[in-house]
C-alpha cells in the first residue's frame, strides 16, 4: 500500500513542511535557470533584426518605362547569420496595383553586422494607361512601396519586417518641337550661316531644365545637320518656350529644292533626336520627332538689318 493510503500516519504538518521545502528548492532552481537563461540571450544577443528604406532612385525614365530600385538597410543584432528568406514587395498608386513581385533566397545577414539590400522594380508605362484609363502621359502618379522581409532568427523563429515608402513617379509626355523661323546671319551658296528658332511646347506637369539637344534637321530630304545647345533653358510645366540654335549649311547641296522653298512652292522637312532634360525626379532623355509635310520660306519685312530672315511655315500633309 502506498504511503499515501495509510491514515494512521498523523504527521501531515511534516510532509507539508517538506512539500514546501521542495516547492521552494524548485522555484530557486527555476529562476536560476531563468536568471541563466536572460544572462546567455544577453550574452548570445539574439534578437529581431531591423530594416529601413533608406532611399528610393530611378536611375532611368523614359517614355516607355521607369527603372526604380528601393534600397533597404538590414541589422543582425545576433552572433551568428541570418537567412533572408524572401521579398516580397508591391508598387500600387491610390490603393491600385502597379507592380508586384517576389525575389527568392534573397541572401543573408552577417552575424552582429548591417547589409544594404536592392529592390529593383520596372514600371512599363503602356502596362498601367491600359489599367488604368484616369493616367495620362504628363501627369505625376503619387505611390506607395510595402515591402516584407521574411527572416529565419535562431531561437525566434521566422519573422516578417514589413515596410512602406511614400513618393511620386511621373508619366513623361514627349515635347512637341517646331522650327519657327530661320535668321540667315551669312548667306552663300558655299557656306550659310543661320539661326533656328525653335518653339518647344512641355506637355508634363513638372519643369524640364533643357540642358542638351542632339537632332538632325532635313529639309528637301537633305541633311542640314544639327548644333549644340549654347546655354540652358527652362521648360516651364504646361508652357511653350522658344530657344534660338545657330546652324551652319551649304545651300548648294539642296539643289532646286531651295528655289522651291523661296519662290513658296515647298518642300519636305523632318526633324528628329532627342533633347536631354534635368526634372524633379532625374535626369531624362526624351525624343523629339517631326516628320512629313511642307516647308516654305517667306521673306520677313519686318527685319530692318542687313541680315536676311524668312518664316519657316510648317504643314502636315
Amino acid at each position: 500500500m502506498a504511503s499515501s493510503d495509510k491514515p494512521e500516519v498523523v504527521d501531515r504538518g511534516v510532509d507539508e513542511e517538506k512539500d514546501e521545502g521542495k516547492g521552494g528548492f524548485m522555484d530557486k532552481v527555476k529562476d536560476f535557470i531563468h536568471d541563466i537563461g536572460e544572462k546567455i540571450e544577453e550574452t548570445i544577443g539574439f534578437g529581431k533584426p531591423t530594416a529601413d528604406v533608406t532611399g528610393i532612385h530611378l536611375p532611368s525614365i523614359n517614355l516607355e518605362k521607369a527603372e526604380i530600385v528601393v534600397d533597404i538597410l538590414i541589422k543582425n543584432p545576433n552572433p551568428v547569420p541570418i537567412p533572408l528568406i524572401d521579398i516580397n514587395y508591391l508598387i500600387e498608386s491610390d490603393g491600385r496595383k502597379l507592380v508586384s513581385g517576389l525575389i527568392p533566397d534573397a541572401g543573408t545577414i552577417h552575424a552582429h553586422g548591417e547589409e544594404s539590400v536592392k529592390i529593383p522594380v520596372t514600371l512599363i508605362y503602356d502596362d498601367i494607361k491600359s489599367t488604368y484609363n484616369d493616367i495620362k502621359p504628363g501627369s505625376i502618379v503619387p505611390y506607395r512601396v510595402k515591402v516584407d522581409l521574411i527572416v529565419d532568427v535562431p531561437v525566434i523563429g521566422r519573422l516578417t519586417l514589413p515596410l512602406e515608402k511614400t513618393g511620386e513617379i511621373p508619366i513623361p509626355y514627349k515635347p512637341d518641337i517646331d522650327v519657327e523661323k530661320i535668321h540667315f546671319q551669312r548667306f552663300s551658296f558655299e557656306e550659310t550661316v543661320a539661326v533656328l528658332h525653335l518653339k518647344l511646347e512641355n506637355k508634363n506637369d513638372f519643369d524640364l531644365g533643357l540642358n542638351k539637344l542632339d537632332y538632325e534637321i532635313w529639309l528637301a530630304e537633305v541633311s542640314i545637320g544639327g548644333a549644340e545647345l549654347q546655354k540652358s533653358e527652362k521648360l516651364q510645366k504646361n508652357g511653350i518656350s522658344y530657344i534660338d540654335i545657330p546652324i551652319t549649311f551649304r545651300p548648294k547641296d539642296f539643289g532646286s529644292a531651295l528655289w522651291d522653298m523661296i519662290r513658296g512652292r515647298g518642300t519636305g522637312y523632318s526633324m528628329k533626336g532627342n533633347i536631354h532634360v534635368d526634372t524633379p525626379f532625374g535626369a531624362m532623355k526624351l525624343p523629339i520627332n517631326k516628320e512629313g509635310g511642307t516647308t516654305r520660306l517667306k521673306k520677313d519685312d519686318d527685319n530692318d538689318d542687313d541680315e536676311v530672315s524668312y518664316n519657316l511655315s510648317y504643314s502636315m500633309s
